[in-house]
This record gives structure tokens, sequence and C-alpha cells, in this order.
């Protein structure tokens, strides 16, 4: 009765709601490995599980009328779903029904304390247009919402009144009636269309007149619930109770755990990353620093504060995209204090593909640019007294500045090493600079002691071997190349936010990231951004290298180059298959197919893929081009020390060519000319006629120029010269919108492309790359896939042949073979444990190394019994011992013992939504008396 009322509120677009029979079936990838068929290789415990619940013998039965929709919230409850959502969230309301028993309530003292106490809103800007249009996902929402009968739904209708033909808009609330239909409870009459700026927090704004308590938990489509955390939330309230200094607690922060870190070594990153930010830097952001703001869900609001003071969300168009952190603005203005607490944790599910990851660093890179611009940053810097500015600067918009300077810098002292060479001023008078590499390399070691407060955490949380053996792994696999990789996305897209504005919401996706990304879409999403600097960057410090007479060139250049090959390497090494001979060969015929593509959009066409990429150039203020024209003169200065220099001079005065050079560079030019025609008319000429003639004019040009390097190496350097002379020319017709420039970036495309696939092809060759890639990625995702998607391949055949049949030769052979790698690997990793590194039974696991084992295994008849580890899912070990009374404990994600039938009801009626460990009674008699705990079947009107 005395505990504080609460609501959870979740914005909602177009994301998926429960998994369909089609999207499940459907196979979307070269291998034809369906979603189905991936989850339940994955999660191989988990389904067995669930056919033994079902009382299923023949999995075909799984879509049958009768079970379809169990197998569909299956497949759902393990994916980033609303569904997902929504039932880890409704365990609120179990656990407050779990504390009411206890504490000896009737039944319908309990019933009338939920409607109180709590309420579940997803706000769905566009339930009402999906219901018009009979969207799948609207049926998917009500099933959700006769399941639970708390749930509602706000949506903004839309009607055209007959006379006037204006548009009326309207706020509404609907929830189940109980008898199978929707009920709208509430209709709102609005002044006009609630959606005039960024969708996310105008879908949160309109839907705040219908939470009723008096505080507000907002939760994301990606997270879930845990049953044990709910227990706690009722203690959590009264944290708004207390007062641990003069103002009051307004914003109660709360920890995530990241579910999707098992996914993929990048998703691994991300869930540390997830840890360092999310646990660390917001324990020391509040105490003692003060300054903790809102970065997110799932922080829970003093709703009476802020729908008095301007709300939860600003929704101005552009300036506030990252919507979140303007709360927290708006609070430390207006006198509110911030709390957080780690004893309660929501899940969270982060991006798991190097694209996603990417999308997801670039939106709040340009959230942070333009907040650096917003008038809530003005007002709260000129109010804070200057420690806690300092400490403000620290945790917010000031670490993108600082991934900025830290690019700018690398980029200055690129330019100013390569400079210095060309022009031989690498000395002071007579005496040349000596180099202090050695101290360089030394002062970059140090940087390693940056992970030693997620080695502590890591160390209390899991143990102090787990926690060093996860930072080798980290190391091993490639980590930091990730995190510089990423420091230049930040920089980027907060540099482009500035000058240019254009920042917009990106959605990332949340599917599952299994297959290998061709070429070209890793071109067109990383080429801007990293792959140009990356070159760049390589290309100077080899001219440094040449020119250079100053010494120690490793000691001083080795974190230059290390930045340059996370640039370019990046991409690659955390994609599957990359150093596969058969996927580079693909990926080169689709990557020259994309640059000679003239139609079709971006992803067919590298002509309209530039007009894109290049389109915010006409947009810039002159005050921003000038950073360009700097970047030009430094082209310029370039291309002038290289002509002048002494690199490959020849005197042909003495020694006359051959072959005139005039002549040859006469032929070049009229090569050229003849390809510029042939372009413009080639689709007037039969295909026989244009390539014979395309070819022809490549081998002269090929020969012409080759001619010309040998007979005189002059060219050379004055090639090289040129380069750059070019490039300086290109950037400023960029900025005044020249087309004559596209067909150079044309070459420089080819050319950085052909950089990229040169070692790909060498590495390719060798095949030892691809064995190291995936023996230094075995315990991730990402490396297990490139053998569960060949298995997957041949379980989807075996599938196909009915499952009774002999499998044909080829795919037992096939199978063999995947058997003798994945043996070969545990060979390799047993060699090495049994050296001393660590014994082989504290090998961390994840699904993928199980979904092998589990498919290359012959199927074992023993019992199964399902044991879950801290931090991991389900897994299944042979074993016949059984809990006293037919009950098991499974450990939740925070370690608690949570006992099926007390925390999920009554275990008479299966419930598909559940992971709930299979019971065994081994006595005629229950363990426990006469406790029981039911939901109601009819829900009281709120």
């Amino acid at each position: 009765h005395d505990m504080f009322s609460w609501n959870v509120l979740t914005p909602y677009y177009k994301e998926t709601v429960t998994l369909s029979k089609g999207e499940l079936e459907t196979r979307k990838d070269a291998l034809g490995v369906s979603t189905m068929l991936y989850l339940q290789t994955l999660f191989k415990a988990d389904w067995s599980n669930f056919l033994e619940r079902m009382g299923l013998q023949d999995e075909e039965k799984v879509w049958s009328k009768k079970y379809s929709s169990e197998t569909r919230q299956w497949a759902s409850i393990r994916a980033q779903t609303l569904n997902r959502t929504v039932s880890g969230m409704m365990y609120f309301e179990k656990a407050l029904r779990l504390l009411a028993n206890l504490e000896r309530l009737d039944d319908d003292t309990t019933n009338d304390l939920m409607g109180e106490k709590f309420g579940y809103i997803v706000a769905c800007q566009v339930y009402g247009q999906m219901k018009k249009d009979q969207d799948s996902k609207a049926d998917d929402i009500d099933a959700l919402m006769h399941r639970f009968p708390h749930m509602r739904v706000a949506y903004i209708d839309s009607v055209r009144h007959q006379r006037s033909g204006q548009m009326a808009f309207y706020s509404c609330l609907v929830k189940s009636n109980g008898d199978g239909k929707i009920q709208e409870l509430y209709r709102v009459r609005l002044p006009g269309n609630p959606i005039l700026g960024e969708g996310k927090p105008e879908n949160q704004n309109h839907a705040m007149i219908f939470t009723r308590g008096e505080f507000v938990q907002t939760i994301d489509m990606n997270q879930e619930g845990y049953f044990e955390e709910a227990l706690k939330m009722r203690n959590a309230l009264q944290e708004f109770a207390k007062r641990d200094g003069p103002m009051p607690t307004t914003i109660l922060g709360l920890r995530e755990h990241i579910f999707t870190g098992s996914v993929s070594s990048l998703a691994n990153y991300m869930a540390l990353q997830e840890t360092s930010f999310v646990t660390l830097g917001q324990r020391v952001l509040t105490k003692p620093l003060c300054i903790r703001l809102h970065y997110g869900h799932p922080d829970v609001f003093d709703k009476l504060f802020f729908i008095t003071r301007g709300g939860i969300s600003k929704s101005s168009k552009g300036i506030n995209l990252s919507e979140d952190i303007f709360a927290g603005y708006n609070n430390a203005i207006r006198g509110g204090q911030v709390a957080f607490k780690e004893y309660l944790q929501v899940g969270k599910g982060r991006d798991v593909g190097m694209s996603q990851i990417y999308q997801f660093e670039a939106k709040l890179s340009q959230g942070a640019g333009e907040q650096s611009l917003s008038r809530d940053v003005y007002r709260l810097c000129h109010r804070l007294d200057f420690s806690r500015l300092l400490s403000y600067y620290f945790g917010g918009i000031g670490h993108y500045f600082s991934n900025v300077l830290t690019v700018f810098t690398i980029y200055v002292v690129v330019y100013l090493m390569a400079i210095l060479a060309l022009y031989d001023l690498e000395k002071i008078g007579d005496r040349l600079i000596t180099p202090m590499g050695t101290i360089q390399m030394l002062l970059g070691g140090l940087g390693l002691l940056q992970t030693i407060p997620l080695f502590s955490t890591l160390g209390v949380e899991r143990g102090w071997w787990a926690s060093f053996c996860e930072l080798v792994q980290v190391f091993a696999t490639g980590g930091p190349l990730h995190f510089m990789f990423h420091i230049q996305t930040k920089a980027n897209y907060m540099t482009q936010t500035i000058l240019v504005g254009g920042a917009k919401y990106r959605p990332t996706g949340r599917g599952f990231v299994t297959q290998h990304t061709p070429m070209d879409e890793l071109y067109r999403f990383f080429a801007s951004s990293h792959l140009y600097l990356g070159v760049e960057m390589g290309a100077l410090l080899v001219i440094m290298g040449v020119y250079s007479e100053a010494g120690q060139y490793i000691g001083r250049t080795w974190s230059l180059w290390l930045a340059s090959l996370s640039f370019l390497a990046s991409p690659f090494w955390f994609n599957p298959l990359t150093f596969d001979w058969n996927m580079v060969t693909s990926d080169y015929v689709k990557f020259i197919t994309w640059m000679r593509g003239n139609s079709g959009g971006a992803s067919r066409s590298w002509s309209i893929w530039w007009g894109e990429e290049n389109a915010y150039y006409s947009k810039m203020p002159f005050a921003s081009k000038i950073w360009f024209i700097i970047k030009s003169v430094l082209y310029l200065t370039i291309a002038e020390g290289i002509a002048r220099s002494d690199l490959l001079r020849a005197d042909t005065t003495l020694n006359q060519p051959p072959i005139g050079v005039s002549f040859v560079v006469s032929s070049i030019v009229i090569l050229f000319a003849l390809w510029w025609l042939l372009s413009s008319v080639e689709h007037m000429m039969p295909y026989p006629v244009r390539r014979t003639i395309g070819i022809l004019i490549a081998v002269g040009l090929m020969t012409s120029c080759t001619t010309a390097l040998v007979e005189d190496s002059n060219f050379i350097r004055y090639g090289l010269a040129a380069y750059y002379g070019i490039g300086a020319m290109c950037q400023l017709g960029l900025l005044s919108n020249s087309k004559f420039v596209k067909n150079f970036y044309f070459v420089h495309d080819l050319v950085c492309g052909h950089i990229i696939f040169i070692p790909l092809f060498i590495l390719a060759i060798l095949q030892i790359p691809h064995y190291i890639q995936t023996w230094l990625l075995y315990h991730n995702a990402l490396s297990s896939d490139v053998v569960v998607s060949n298995i997957l391949r041949y379980a989807r055949k075996s599938q196909e042949s009915g499952g009774t049949s002999a499998p044909n030769e080829d795919l037992v052979e096939q199978i063999s073979e995947l058997r003798k790698v994945v043996q070969k690997q545990e060979q390799m990793i047993e060699s090495i444990n049994s050296s001393g590194a660590r014994p082989t039974s504290s090998l961390r696991q994840n699904p993928s190394t199980d979904a092998i084992a589990s498919l290359i295994k012959a199927p074992s008849r023993e019992q199964l019994d399902i044991q879950t580890s801290v931090g991991s899912y389900a897994r299944a070990t042979v074993t016949g011992h059984s809990q006293p009374g037919g009950l098991r404990p499974t450990l939740s994600a925070s370690t608690l013992d949570v006992w099926g039938e007390m925390a999920l009801g009554d275990a008479s009626t299966p419930q598909g939504g559940y992971q709930t460990a299979p019971t065994r009674q081994t006595s005629s008699t229950r363990g426990t008396s006469d406790f029981s705990f039911t939901q109601p079947d009819v829900m009281p009107p709120r």
C-alpha cells in the first residue's frame, strides 16, 4: 500500500513485434540459412526443451495451428523484438503479485493494487495506421495486449472531417477488454499533428498524459527485464524519498546488462565499452563529480518534477537528435539531482555488426555536435561552478572533441614530418634533429594503464584470471584496431556536423549479423570517413621513409602506421571469410561491377553514390571551406616537394630513348581521349565491338605508361607530384561544385580499391591468414559462424531431403571436412593450454561454439539437463540428478536463484514465452506444502 507507483514507457515505431513464420523461414543469404534454422542451431538445448515442453516428437508440427504462436514466441524472445521487451517488463507485475502474496494480501486487494502501482504503456504512434493497413504487426501488438491485460498502447489517430476536409489528430489509449477485443479508453483531441520534430521524443511526449504513476521509467525497444531484478524495483523507488544533498532526487539511473556480448567479438567489445561507461564512468560522474546526467534508458524519472518543467524529451528537429541528454541538461539547470544505483539492472541489446556499430557511433557523434551548438549547453555551462564544468566536459561532449583533436593531431604530425623530410628541414643549422623514437614507444606502452579500471571491475565481477583472459582475448582478436577505428568515426561525424550540419537519426537495425559483407558495401560505408584517410596517411609515411635522414623511422612512426592500418584493415578483419579465396574473387567482381554501374541507386552505381556522398560540399558555408582550402595547399606543398626532389632523377640528354618521349606522351593523351569518347557512345555499340575496343585501349594505355616509366624514370617522380597536384585541384573543384573532378575521383577510388584488394588476394593465396583469423577469433561467433554457416548449409540440405534418406556422398564429405577443421582448431587450443596457458576446462564457451559441437558430435540418447552459467546462455550437459521436489533452480544474469514455479506462476499451464526448466516428479507428493501463486484471468479496468 505504501510503495510508490510508476509506469514503464516504451517508444515504438515499426520494428519487429513478433517474428512471423515468413521471417523465420525465409533464407536471406547465399548459404540459404533461415533465421529459424540459425536459432535452432545456436540455442540447441533451448529448442529441445521447447519441443519437450510442447510434447512434440516431430519438429515439422511446430508450424501447425496449435503450436505456431508458441514457436513464434520462442524465436522472438531470442531476438531484439518488442515481444522480448514487453515480456521482460511485465515481470514487474509478476514480482509485485509475488510480494503481495508473501505479505498475505488477498486476491481482490492485490488486483486493485496492480492498477494503482504499475502500468506499462507502449507508445506506438503508427498503431492506428497499421490497423487501417491491416498490418500483421498490429495483430501481434493486439496479441501482446491480450496476453498482458495491464499493457496499454498509445497511438496517434487522424480523422478527416467531412465538411471542412481538415485532418483532426487524437492521442488514443487502448487495451484488451479480456474477451479478445481491443477497447479504447481515452481519445484526446490535439491541436495538430504532434510529430513535428524528431520522431522518438515526440512519440514519448504524446503518450506521457496516459501515465498515472508518480514516476516514469523509460525503456527502449532493445531492452528486456529479469524477474529477480523486478523484485528490487519496490526498494529502488524509495531512493526518491532520500535526500543526499540540498536538491531532490529527480532521476534514478540504473545499470544495464548487455545480453548480446557473446554474439560476436564486436558485440563483446561493445559490451565491454558499455561496462566501462555505464558502470565505471557513471559511477564516477555521480560521486564525487556530481555531474551525471541522463544518457538514455533505463533511468526512472520523477514525473511530477519533469512534466512541470518541460517534459522528459525535447524534440526539435536536428538539434535534439540525442534527445535523452537534453532531459539531463533540463534537470541540472532546473535544480534536480541524479542518483545512480547498481543493485538493479535492466537487460539491453547492443549492435553486433561492423556497419551497425558504425551507424550507432555516427549517430552519437552527430548528436554531440548538435549539442555543442545548443542553447541548453550554453546555459548549463554558464551556471556550473568551475569544477563541475570541467567534470561535465570530461563526461559529455568533451569526449568527442578529444577524438577530433586526436585525429587532427595525427593529421598535423604526419604532414609535418613528411614536409620536413621532403624539403630537407630535419635539422637545425647543420645539426640533425635527434628523434626520440624509443621514448615514444615507451609512452605508447603506458597507454595500457588505461585498461586497469576495466581489469579491476571484471576481476571483482568474474574473477581475476577470467578478467586477465578477457583483456588478453580483446587484444589478440584485434580490439585496439576496432577502438582506434571508431575514434575516427566519432571525429569525422562530429566535425562534419559542426562544419556542415545534416545530423539525422540513423536506424541501425537489430537483426543477426552472421554472414560475409561484400567489399563494395564496406567501401560505400567506410570510404569517405576511414579508407581515404588511411590511404593518405600510408602514402605520406612511405614518402617520409623515402626522404627522411633522421633515423629511428620505426620508433617515430609505429603508432601512425597502427592508426593507418586500423582505418584500412578493421572493416575487413572483422568480416567473416575475408581471406577466403572464393569470397575475395567474388567481392572483386562485385566491386568492379559497382564501379562501372550507371543506374539502380547508390548500392549499384559508383556514380550515384559519389554524388550523394559529396552533396554536402555545396551546402558548406565559406568559413567551413577554409579548412579544405588549407588541405589543398598541403597537397600542393607535397607535390612541389616531390617534383623538386632528386628521387629517381635521370639525365636523358646523353642517352636518347629509342621511342621519343613526346610520342609516348601524345599516345597516352590520345588513348585517354578515345577512352572518354568510348564511354560516351558505348550504349550505341554492340557488346563485342565495345568490349574489343575497350581491351585495345586498356592494353595501349598500359604499354604506353610502362614505356614512359622505363625510358625516363623522371616520369615516376612527375606522376607522384601530379597525383597530389590533381588532388588539390579536385578538392577545390568539389568546393566550387564543379563536375569535371568526378572522373579523377573515379580513378582515385579505383586506386584505393586495388590498394586494399592486392593484400587481400595475397593473403587469400597463402591461406594461412584465413586459419589464423579463425583461430584468433575462435571463442567468438564471428569466427565460429564461418563453420556454423557451412554446417547450417548442410543441415538445410539434410532437412530438405526429409532427414530420413541417406545424405549424398558430397554432403557427407563436406561435413567430414568441417569436422576436421573444428577438431584441428580444438587441438591447437588444447596444445596451447597444455603448455601452461590455462586449463581446458576453464575455456569460456559461447552459443556458437556449442552449436558447432552439438551439430558435429553424434546425438546422445542420455537425458539432458540445462545448466546456465553467469553471463552465458543455457548449455546442455549430460546428467541424471534432480533437485528435491522436482524443481531445478536456474541462475539468472545477476546470479540469483529463480525457482521456476514460484517466479512464473502455475507451472501446469505451459507458457511458451518463458524459459522454464522442465520439471520431473520424483514422488507423488510435492516438496513444498500448499503454497500456490496464480494470476487472475480477468484484470480490473483502470
